[in-house]
């Protein structure tokens, strides 16, 4: 347990990493490509970052509430692991969001008097902002560096303004956006930023019944069909595009096997759309890929840790054994 009293200021740095070039490119290579298919990381505008707390608050949706379950009643057994080494730690957390969830594991380490800094890092600035109001409310005795860009670019510049250990937050099953190989390549990746003792809290949807895992992908209200939409508003608006959203049509699927839950745009007839000038056609049928949501056995994670040079420490579960956040270590 760490006993140093923590300051009672609060003091907020941000840092930014200009990804408009980068959007442009990745959507032009992504609409180029066979399969057509789109980067769900440019889902979170402003208007997306609200769809995606409406989706957070569907009652179909229940990856929001198991991951709520563990933060709100299980916080002690997470702080527990992080306080173990009784030393000053950086506790940052990719695409960190609105902190809803996290916010109960900053409270209570604050009350154990922990010698900590928040970093959290999204790749909205919107949202980065909305996080910081509400933490400047809730909690003004933390201090905060918020870090606006990719990932890794982010880590590198963490580790560049402080040399304490880390412990690294990955929640809402994020790693379920990637594909296996992909999520290997990643949690390799994310190892090589830290070192030997830094912690790693990685949150994973596990499978279940399959019409559950479906309904949160699929509600009845069409919201999430409006948040997949929602893309091409954004590029119509940033990257000069023409878009007709009602030509074209949220699909989703779910395979219990491999526990991929995929969702698609379909247009709806042949047409041809504009980027910046750049024509990009489509046929009647044809499919955008959109997202990945993976779902995994508690085995698939562990496995997952291993092969990326982490040990798992501990499984912390939901009251209904649906999620999991895996608490990792590096080697």
């Amino acid at each position: 347990m760490i006993l140093q009293s923590y300051k009672t200021t609060h003091k907020t740095t941000q840092t930014k990493d200009n990804s408009e070039d980068q959007f442009r490119f990745d959507v032009l290579e992504g609409l180029g490509s066979k399969p057509k298919k789109l980067h769900s990381k440019y889902f979170y505008d402003k208007i997306g970052d609200r769809l995606f707390q409406q989706i957070m608050a569907m009652p179909e949706y229940y990856l929001t509430n198991c991951e709520m379950d563990i933060f709100q009643n299980k916080t002690s057994d997470l702080a527990k692991i992080i306080l173990e080494n009784d030393s000053a730690f950086d506790l940052i957390e990719l695409g960190a969001g609105d902190g809803t969830k996290s916010a109960f594991l900053l409270k209570h380490l604050l009350e154990q008097k922990a010698d900590f800094n928040y970093m959290p890092i999204d790749i909205s600035a919107n949202i980065l902002a909305v996080l910081e109001q509400k933490l400047n409310t809730e909690l003004p005795q933390l201090t905060i560096t918020s870090l606006e860009g990719e990932y890794f670019k982010m880590l590198e510049k963490a580790a560049h303004l402080s040399s304490r250990r880390k412990v690294v937050l990955f929640l809402g099953s994020n790693i379920g956006n990637m594909e296996k190989e992909e999520a290997s390549a990643f949690c390799k990746g994310l190892n090589e930023y830290l070192s030997p003792g830094d912690i790693v809290l990685m949150g994973f949807d596990l499978k279940k019944n399959p019409q559950i895992i479906l309904d949160a992908y699929n509600d009845k209200t069409g919201i999430t069909a409006s948040f997949n939409l929602n893309l091409l508003t954004r590029i119509n608006n940033e990257l000069n595009a023409d878009f007709v959203l009602e030509k074209f049509e949220h699909y989703q699927t779910y395979d219990p096997l491999s526990g991929a839950c995929r969702s698609y745009l379909v247009s709806l007839e042949n047409q041809t759309i504009t980027i910046d000038g750049q024509p990009i056609n489509f046929e009647k049928d044809e499919l955008v890929y959109m997202e990945l949501s993976q779902k995994y056995s508690l085995e698939e994670s562990d496995d997952l840790a291993a092969n990326s040079g982490f040990v798992t420490i501990n499984h912390i579960m939901d009251s209904k054994s649906w999620f999991t956040d895996a608490l990792w270590q590096v080697v």
